[in-house]
């Protein structure tokens, strides 16, 4: 089990950045996923809201750690946060695991990975699936 906060301490960001390999940004949103029980870092992703759109700048798990799931789920979280800030499209650095990218609805146009979340996250987006019983 894991746990995905805000990370807002100046120091903690730091040595989140130096353990991921990524460069910090002073004014970034840092997404940080730890295990439960050891609280050792899985992964972290570090964000910026502009006006109208959000940019996935590192998604980036420890040299050695393999969980796609989780991953995904770091991403998926912090597309969410985006699109409730009001700014429905994503954007994500091209430095970022492609294969990860394209997963959580990317796609590349001119080298630009970008999502347009609209509905992806109020359930509108499965709108045709309502009447679906399971």
């Amino acid at each position: 089990m894991f746990k995905i906060t805000p990370c807002n301490d100046t120091d903690e960001r730091k040595k989140i950045a130096e353990a991921l390999n990524f460069n910090l940004l002073d004014d970034s949103f840092i997404y940080v996923m730890k295990d439960i029980e050891s609280g050792a870092l899985m992964g972290a992703c570090q964000f910026e809201i502009y006006e109208g759109y959000g940019e996935i700048i590192d998604i980036k798990a420890p040299l050695g750690y393999d969980d796609f799931e989780a991953m995904f789920i770091l991403g998926r979280q912090t597309m969410n946060f985006i699109d409730l800030c009001g700014a429905h499209i994503a954007r994500a650095k091209s430095s970022n695991d492609h294969t990860l990218i394209k997963a959580l609805g990317f796609k590349e146009n001119d080298g630009v990975f970008e999502c347009d979340m609209t509905g992806m996250f109020d359930g509108s987006h499965c709108s045709g699936h309502k009447n679906n019983t399971y």
